[in-house]
């Protein structure tokens, strides 16, 4: 499971982010960008955030480290912003944190140069996860020592909004024609000979189970939080082995 942390102090909004995500203080005195469950999409955001984040991690991708963060909704009484202070008093319990990297910057493709072999792992982990939010206007990458990063992967698997229609919407092609990283000519068939063999059952039980529980009981359909984590596995197991030839890319 994910290290539990218990926020401290709630230091100001990243207001770049459409759900208002925060940076705080926990505990162990690290600094975290907070994504709430009051937010947004709530919990299931913060379900794709864990399941997306963690397989990227094993997969060899550079993501931030994800914990959870306990939030006293007593933190946001202080808050002179009435927005931030609801935000908190509706985020009580388990929330997500991620490490804040202090200096990194936004990636631009103008000053930051991509390899076709690492642009085709990232495109293809990115149809893999449907994530339809890593366009040109909105990368969500970022540059830390000399290094891509990938952050912020809230929109992906959208099928697990409508569970009932999930098998079809999972079988959809990719469309990666305004991937941020589509001009540097992503090799996608080497990203799939490397990476489609790691994303076995066992690999996807391991990144399913780093979900809490508090974020999968009462999903209508499942009777306990297991079985919306093989429902999550499933897709993804499915599409490894043929994503990559279900991909659009930019002529």
């Amino acid at each position: 499971m994910l290290e539990e942390v218990t926020a401290t102090r709630y230091i100001t909004p990243l207001r770049e982010g459409g759900s208002l995500p925060g940076l705080v203080e926990a505990d162990d005195l690290r600094t975290y960008v907070l994504k709430f469950t009051g937010a947004g999409q709530g919990r299931k955001t913060l379900v794709a955030e864990v399941l997306c984040g963690e397989l990227a991690r094993r997969l060899g991708f550079r993501v931030p480290r994800l914990v959870t963060v306990h939030v006293d909704p007593v933190l946001g009484l202080g808050e002179p912003d009435q927005q931030v202070q609801e935000l908190l008093k509706s985020s009580g319990g388990t929330n997500l944190g991620m490490d804040f990297l202090s200096g990194a910057l936004g990636f631009d493709p103008l000053a930051f140069r991509v390899g076709p072999e690492e642009a085709g792992r990232i495109v293809w982990f990115d149809a893999l996860v449907n994530n339809v939010d890593r366009s040109w206007r909105n990368p969500n990458l970022l540059v830390h020592r000399g290094e891509l990063w990938l952050i912020d992967h809230g929109a992906t698997v959208i099928w697990h909004h409508n569970w009932p229609g999930a098998e079809t919407s999972a079988a959809r092609p990719y469309d990666a024609s305004e991937h941020a990283l589509a001009l540097f000519r992503p090799d996608v068939a080497a990203a799939a000979a490397d990476l489609a063999p790691l994303v076995t059952a066992d690999l996807l039980a391991e990144v399913t189970a780093e979900i809490p529980d508090a974020w999968l009981t009462g999903e209508p359909g499942f009777d306990t939080p297991d079985d919306l984590r093989r429902a999550y596995a499933r897709p993804l197991l499915a599409r490894a082995a043929v994503v990559h030839q279900r991909i659009k890319e930019a002529q």
